[in-house]
């Protein structure tokens, strides 16, 4: 009992059962519901480093018709891991799952081990078990580098600490720099970890010496992720015409659409990333530290608000419509509820109101180890367009702006609604740049379309045409 105990206490245990609870179908093609369109424009860029063009400075997509297909967007280093792993085992987009779900699976640990260090062993583990648990849980074995880029940063900042904390060595700091350079380059918005830096270069706790060095380190590290995203994914959109990358907006725009979608907004931190329970706790740790006076607490917190705000201001309404924008922010949000429950001296009812944390945030991710029925043919796309083309054909889908079809079939071209699809001019337009084909998809992304060209093949799923 006692072994057991201490194995239960242990975040070790609990990181590495969450591993495999998320192995569960690993091997899924990017088809879940939420996000598979995200995913498969991830796996596009890793396939045609693959294929095409391993120069991970021009990344390109396959919805860009006659064009490269480069374009500006985020450093592609979770693309290009991906294209390594394909270069030993050929090529597949599950490896990108299981690289994220590794690498999160460490950001979990570096997390526990920062607020262990600053809040005590108690208070790290049920903030630990709360982000395992929470919208993290679900992003974490996704193809997308959300997660991945905080995981990194929360690593950079645990080896910065150690830094200025282990007399100075440093291979601390060059830990600090690279982590942070890989996972600001990975997605820029993870630089809201960074918010309580301020706290760290002005803390009297460290030495001049070391606060120096670790503040240069910083400034080293965020360089290459403004030129990328300040200079060089604007050229590739100028430079090769299609524009892919969400770069913000206004200020005042973004504040405009934004008081226009309050209930959204506030729903985000309520329901989307640690739900209910977990933000009913989220709120009795804020209530909590500013009782108790947890200086500490609040600075990180009123810090890190500061910077979820200006991000959603610059996001606009975009903001309410994707999810994944909270994944920096939730770290936070785990840490202050983490606070809360650490604060219940009964044992058995801190168990039982963590567990109903931990369940509700599972029960309501389930969902997202299945793929629906109707969904799976999109899969064969590739195999069936064998049979009528070549793989450099362009082709035109009535999938809307979803490029999830055409990366499964494996082709490059056009996708549209299904009111263009249906346009002859719009089509007459295209033959000159290289269509082909015309894709009907029937029942998944699409609906049926009957179009005046010679129909080559046809069944209860797809239509394709010769215009």
């Amino acid at each position: 009992m006692k072994k057991l105990k201490s194995l239960l206490g242990d975040i070790r245990f609990w990181i590495v059962l969450f591993f495999f609870i998320r192995l569960i179908g690993i091997t899924q093609p990017p088809l879940e519901v939420a996000h598979n369109w995200r995913q498969t424009t991830v796996t596009m860029v890793a396939r045609n480093f693959y294929e095409t063009d391993a120069n991970p400075f021009y990344p390109r997509i396959d919805i860009v018709g006659e064009k490269s297909g480069i374009t500006g967007m985020e450093f592609p280093l979770l693309n290009y891991l991906i294209y390594l792993a394909s270069l030993l085992f050929g090529y597949d987009h599950w490896y990108g799952r299981l690289i994220n779900l590794m690498v999160s699976s460490a950001g979990i640990w570096f997390f526990y081990m920062l607020g262990k260090k600053y809040f005590g062993k108690q208070t790290a583990f049920n903030a630990a078990l709360i982000l395992l648990s929470s919208l993290w849980f679900m992003y974490s074995r996704k193809i997308m580098p959300d997660t991945f880029s905080v995981s990194l940063v929360l690593a950079g900042l645990y080896f910065g600490v150690s830094y200025l904390e282990k007399d100075r060595k440093f291979q601390f700091l060059i830990g600090f720099f690279v982590l942070i350079t890989a996972g600001l380059l990975s997605k820029f918005p993870s630089v809201m970890i960074l918010s309580v830096i301020p706290l760290i270069v002005f803390s009297k706790k460290y030495s001049c010496f070391s606060r120096r060095n670790f503040f240069i380190a910083l400034i080293l590290g965020m360089l290459p992720s403004f030129f990328w995203y300040f200079y060089w994914a604007p050229y590739l959109v100028q430079m090769y015409g299609f524009h892919h990358f969400f770069m913000g907006k206004g200020w005042l725009e973004g504040l405009s659409e934004i008081s226009l979608k309050l209930p959204e907004t506030g729903m985000m931190f309520v329901e989307t990333s640690i739900k209910y329970f977990g933000f009913a706790a989220f709120l009795a740790g804020i209530i909590s530290a500013i009782i108790k006076k947890q200086r500490l607490l609040l600075m990180i917190f009123g810090l890190s608000s500061t910077a979820v705000i200006l991000y959603i201001l610059k996001s606009g309404d975009n903001f309410p419509r994707h999810s994944y924008y909270m994944i920096p922010y939730i770290p936070v949000m785990a840490l202050v509820a983490g606070y809360a429950l650490n604060l219940i001296r009964n044992k058995v009812l801190l168990i039982a109101v963590l567990s109903l944390i931990v369940a509700e945030g599972l029960l309501n991710q389930q969902h997202d180890f299945r793929i629906r029925e109707i969904d799976k043919p999109i899969v064969e796309l590739g195999n069936l367009l064998d049979n009528f083309s070549k793989e450099t054909d362009l082709i035109l889908i009535n999938s809307g702006e979803y490029p999830t079809p055409m990366y499964f079939a494996h082709r490059k071209g056009w996708v549209s609604s299904n009111s263009n699809v249906g346009d002859t001019s719009f089509i007459n337009s295209l033959r000159p740049l290289g269509l082909r084909y015309i894709l009907i998809l029937k029942r998944s992304f699409g609906t049926n379309q009957i179009l005046e060209y010679e129909c080559l093949y046809d069944s209860e799923n797809f239509s394709i045409y010769k215009p």
